[in-house]
Order: C-alpha cells, then structure tokens, then sequence
C-alpha cells in the first residue's frame, strides 16, 4: 500500500467499519488527495465509516431499541418537532404543564423521566389529534419510564454513568480508544475487579462486587442477537499494564484473543513505536445509534463525572481523530499475533 515511494496522507485513506483501511482509487505522493473511497472488500461488512448514517432509522411500529434512557431522548426529541412544528416556545410549552422552559428543555433532551398528563397536555397544545400518534407517544412514555435491568446497582453506580449504559445498550456501533485498560465491556470479572479496587483502594469489597458484576451484565449486549459492532483502539501500555498480577493479566489476554474472533469486535493495538499521535488528549469513546432522531455521541469520562458531546462540529472532530488511529494503529490482521507475542512475555 505504501509501495513505490508513494506518501499518503490521512486525506487519502478511510478505515472501514470492520477495521480493514480501505485505499482510495488513488494518490499523489506529496499532495493531497481527497477522492471517493473504494469499498471494503470484508464480507461481514457493508458499509464505510464516513459520518453518514450507518443504516435507517427504527422501522414505523418498531420498538427502538436501548432502555429508559434512549427512549427518554427519542420521545423529547419528537416533542421538539412537535413544539416547533406548531410554533410554540418552550416557555409557554413550560406554562401549560405548570413548568418552566428549562423543564421543557430538559425534557426534550431526554434527561428528565416524563409524566404521562404532562405528554397528553403537550399533544394538545400542539395540535396534535390523531388518536394512533398520541398513543403511540403515551406508549413510549411509559416504556420511557420503566425501571432499566441496571437500576439495581444504583447504590453503587453515580447518575451519569448510567446514561452511559443506556446510551450503550442502544448503540449499533461502539468505538473505544483506550490508553489506560482493557474496554470494560471487554474485561473479565478478575480484571474488572483488580480495575476497580486500583481506583478506589479501601472500597468495601460487597460494593466492589456489584460494580464487577454491572460490569459483566453489561457485557452481554455483545451476544445477543442484534450485538453493535464493538471496534477498540487499545494502546499498547493498557495491554501491557499487569493489573492484578500476572496470572489475572495472561487471563485477560487470552480473553481478547478468544473475542477478536467474534464478528462484531474488532480490537486494534496502538503501539510504542508509533510514538505521538492523534489523540494524545486522552481516551473517549464514541458512540452511534440505528435511530435517526439520536445525534452520534461522544462520551469521555474523567475522575469525578463524564462529559457527553452531541453537537455535531465536536462530534466530527473526534470521529476524525478516530479516524487517524484507526490507520496508525497496526491491522487489525495483527492483533492475534501481537497478543500471541505479548501472552508470551507474561
């Protein structure tokens, strides 16, 4: 691909959803070229990552999939259409359920539960009479509202993280680049607790239990039937950081090579040698959804809380940064024998 002295530019190249780099129709060495890109050839997969939609939206009738927190924020997000269709502000919106605009806000950004007068208030403000669209809004405010399987663990898990869960239970494709660990959805359950117990030392060992086991339940999104494609960049050092002792860190390592052979995981290593590079601001993670009505979302976390980025300018920006690792980390061809070199060493 590099042959002949030819240097391609980052403007050249595209990385496929499966992870293989897929080669423009053609490049100028020295100059760069922006072209159509050719299509993947892997069979498992069929489309190219190009901030276009990944598939269409949730067919008419269907249940979107994801739990309370995804459903919160297709249900706000038709209220929105709805409220500007009709013309109306969120201040008056906010008056006729006895609330404010802010409140409207909120809602309409799924980030608060809805009450089911509220929704029927609202319909009829906005005109709404079709009796099939008002109960298909009324259905998806109760099942908006139903307790999600995680909610158990709400002792132990903060209120921002389980948006996080959410948001992960209805994702159709899950990008990680990670410096630090594993991807949690990729851990088992001894390096998941060694992870845990590293970063709160002196954590009641019941509480550290459940967050193990959150942990592991969330991870059985990726074999049930409709599995989002789950493509991690993992540095180097988080491969080889020995959290919890040799004999949990060659576990570990051998539990990524059984996956890698999974259709929907994808795992490239960002290696030592290829020194800095595009994301040099940390590990995030990227997320994108079947629904039209849900923007592709941003997610980094950092000691305390998490930030979630939705506006689409940010939004490029880290699936561009994505992208660059993507064609700088190795193949994704090489991930088994770099994991077969590195179990060696152990």
């Amino acid at each position: 691909m590099r042959g002949h002295g030819a240097r391609y530019h980052l403007s050249d190249i595209v990385a496929c959803m499966c992870g293989k780099v897929v080669q423009t129709e053609r490049a100028v060495a020295g100059v760069t070229v922006v072209v159509k890109p050719l299509a993947c050839t892997a069979l498992a997969c069929s489309s190219v990552w190009e901030g276009t939609a990944l598939s269409d939206s949730t067919p008419p009738g269907a249940t979107p999939a994801g739990g309370p927190t995804v459903l919160r924020m297709l249900l706000g997000a038709q209220l929105r259409r709805l409220r500007e269709a009709a013309a109306i502000t969120r201040d008056d919106a906010g008056y006729h359920i006895r609330a404010s605009g802010s409140k409207i806000s909120r809602m309409e950004l799924g980030r608060v539960s809805f009450k089911e007068r509220d929704v029927t208030d609202l319909l009829d403000l906005y005109g709404v009479r079709d009796g099939a669209e008002r109960e298909k809004l009324v259905q998806l405010t109760r099942e908006a509202n139903a307790t999600p399987w995680y909610q158990k663990f709400a002792d132990v898990v903060p209120d921002w993280l389980n948006v996080y869960i959410g948001l992960e239970e209805a994702a159709q494709l899950i990008r990680y680049y990670e410096v630090q660990f594993v991807p949690g959805l990729l851990q088992t359950a001894d390096y998941a607790r060694a992870v845990i117990q590293q970063g709160a030392p002196g954590m009641d060992p019941d509480e550290v239990e459940r967050r193990v086991q959150l942990r592991l339940g969330r991870q059985k999104l990726l074999t049930r039937p409709d599995p989002p494609r789950l493509w991690a960049i993992v540095d180097e050092a988080a491969l080889r950081r020995p959290s919890g002792g040799r004999d949990v860190h060659a576990a570990q390592i051998e539990r990524l090579m059984n996956l890698i052979g999974e259709p929907n995981i994808t795992l490239q290593v960002m290696p030592f040698k290829y020194g800095g590079h595009a994301a040099e601001g940390g590990a995030f993670t990227l997320m994108r959804f079947p629904e039209s009505d849900l923007p592709d979302i941003v997610y980094m976390e950092y000691l305390t809380g998490a930030h979630y980025i939705d506006k689409p300018e940010e939004v490029e920006r880290y699936a561009a940064v994505m992208e660059r690792l993507s064609v700088a980390a190795t193949s994704p061809d090489r991930t088994r024998d770099i994991l077969t070199d590195l179990l060696k060493e152990i």
